[in-house]
């Protein structure tokens, strides 16, 4: 007999979760994270199994938000010379919203809300000294719950990575 609501068909207790990744998925991913754009055909020859099996894994990797294959650039030789990192100290009961409006921002690429010194650490790329000046003054600190910021400006980026595996 089937529950309301749920399929016919039962569930074994040795069924994946939808949050399970197999030792086959990790082996997947940690070849897109080397190359994103290393051919499915090339990923099966290495892995010893078919070339259907690592499209449908990837598939499913990305629908359920475990994988995203991306181009991945570089902020300095695309014209936007001031990166920072951003501490920022919020209202308790505004920190949500705070975030949220922050996400939205179209020179912010990193929001996270965090426990210690700052509420929240967000990362900005911007074309030069002005452009980050306008965004502090302009933007960020006009928004409704911000008490006060901290400013990290990068003078070099000597790593950034998106190949730290899956261990």
């Amino acid at each position: 007999m089937t529950q309301p609501g749920r399929s016919g068909r039962s569930r074994s207790l040795t069924a994946r979760t939808a949050d399970d990744v197999t030792a086959l998925d990790k082996r997947i991913i940690e070849h897109l994270q080397e190359d994103g754009r290393r051919p499915f055909t090339q990923i099966a020859a290495d892995l010893g199994v078919s070339e259907a099996a690592v499209r449908g894994r990837t598939n499913r990797l990305i629908e359920r938000g475990i994988l995203q294959v991306v181009g991945v650039t570089d902020p300095l030789k695309l014209g936007f010379h001031q990166m920072a990192m951003i501490g920022i100290r919020c209202q308790s009961d505004k920190l949500i919203a705070v975030a949220e409006e922050l996400a939205e921002m179209p020179e912010v690429d990193y929001v996270v809300i965090t426990a210690g010194t700052y509420d929240l650490l967000i990362e900005t790329v911007c074309e030069d000294n002005d452009a980050l000046l306008t965004f502090l003054a302009e933007r960020l600190r006009a928004i409704d719950g911000v008490r006060e910021t901290e400013t990290f400006v990068y003078l070099r980026l000597v790593k950034q990575t998106y190949q730290y595996g899956t261990r």
